[in-house]
């Protein structure tokens, strides 16, 4: 069977760079040829924080620039998947390209919403040659969806089997959960999914403000520290986690303010190995809940995304589902940190052959919808 070549972008809530892979996509294949890593420098990381907050002059000005900024970085890794791959450009179909979302406000204020992913894929198109697929995510939420999460399609056509309910947990900056029943990768019975909470993004934080490293590598600062059983109950107190499916959320609500608002409470302030270890556990039990909530038959996890990395938060979680196998996605063929870029460049192939790329039964849509709109070469 001949290739059919599409490549995946993505830079999630993490904020930690860009993903990259170069897939062959050709009818009833997933394949990844190459992958590629690019952080993103300094000062664009900065203003991609610094714009995920509604204060500050100038945002329009700003985030039209830092949209300009991220078409760069995605032309990198592009340049860098096809000398890996060994392909020129022309034999690629399309680019898949999610942006960095800074705003997700689905359903709010006009009972529409919205949300906001930086980008700028004309440029995109311009730097590479390449026909881009980008803005996934507004036709969902047009449908009267949430617009996320995407991904639990392209988990049941790579992870579904036809003899088990299976359970994904991605752990990128923000952490969900894709619950496939039997057969769900042939449709014949509804896939869930939904955001369980944090992930990455407020331990990264805590742990860039007070060790200034990037991460916990392997969680061993959270190893090192003592749960704080007050801290965390105050935490997993948040509304978002008891309200029922369809949901998604992003750092709009789960911020350094929201975790400064809980630390307040406590006097004497608690040592900063023993938030990290709360913030890890908060991860870990927040999802353990979803699993034992939507997805009480499976009998495995498969995690992805940066967390599945982070040996202690794949400890918590083991112990906190007894009777489940957390494995890494390695484990059933994709690295962790290649899912979301291939499921991007999945979706892109399905906007491409105008295939709907939304579950409604996930996102809440009205129903089936090809996601993306096409910036030509």
């Amino acid at each position: 069977m001949a290739a059919e070549l599409f490549i995946g972008l993505m830079s999630g809530t993490s904020l930690d760079g860009v993903d990259g892979v170069l897939a062959d996509l050709a009818e009833g294949r997933i394949a990844v040829r190459a992958h590629a890593n690019a952080p993103f420098p300094a000062a664009l990381r900065e203003e991609l924080l610094a714009l995920n907050r509604p204060e500050g002059a100038n945002e329009l000005h700003r985030a039209a620039l830092a949209g300009n900024g991220l078409a760069h970085v995605y032309a990198d890794v592009v340049r860098t998947l096809l000398a890996e791959g060994g392909r020129p450009a022309t034999e690629i179909v399309a680019i898949g390209a999610h942006g960095q979302t800074v705003r997700h406000r689905p359903g709010e204020f006009d009972g529409i919403g919205y949300t906001l992913q930086l980008n700028n894929p004309a440029l995109l198109a311009e730097l590479t040659g390449i026909d881009v697929v980008a803005d996934f995510r507004t036709r969902d939420l047009a449908a009267g969806g949430q617009g996320a999460p995407l991904v639990p399609a392209f988990h049941a056509a790579l992870f579904g089997r036809t003899d088990e309910t299976v359970g994904v947990l991605n752990l990128g900056g923000i952490a969900n959960l894709s619950v496939l029943p039997p057969s769900a990768h042939s449709e014949s019975r509804a896939v869930l999914g939904f955001d369980c909470g944090p992930a990455n993004a407020l331990m990264d934080h805590w742990c860039q403000h007070h060790r200034g490293a990037p991460f916990d590598a392997g969680g061993a600062w959270a190893a090192s520290g003592r749960v704080h059983a007050g801290l965390l109950a105050r935490l997993l107190a948040e509304p978002y986690f008891a309200r029922p499916a369809p949901k998604s959320t992003g750092r709009d609500l789960f911020h350094p303010e929201w975790l400064a608002a809980a630390l307040e409470q406590e006097a004497p302030p608690l040592a900063p190995q023993d938030v990290q270890a709360t913030l890890a556990e908060l991860t870990a039990e927040s999802a353990a809940q979803a699993v034992r909530g939507a997805a009480t038959e499976a009998r495995t996890l498969i995690v992805c995304g940066g967390g599945a990395l982070n040996a202690h938060l794949m400890a918590r979680l083991a112990a906190l589902l007894p009777g489940v196998a957390v494995l890494s996605s390695e484990a059933r063929g994709l690295p962790p940190q290649q899912v979301e870029a291939t499921a991007f460049a999945w979706l892109a192939r399905r906007a491409v052959r105008r295939e709907p790329g939304n579950l409604a039964s996930v996102t809440g849509a009205r129903g089936p919808r090809v996601l993306g709109a096409l910036y030509p070469a």
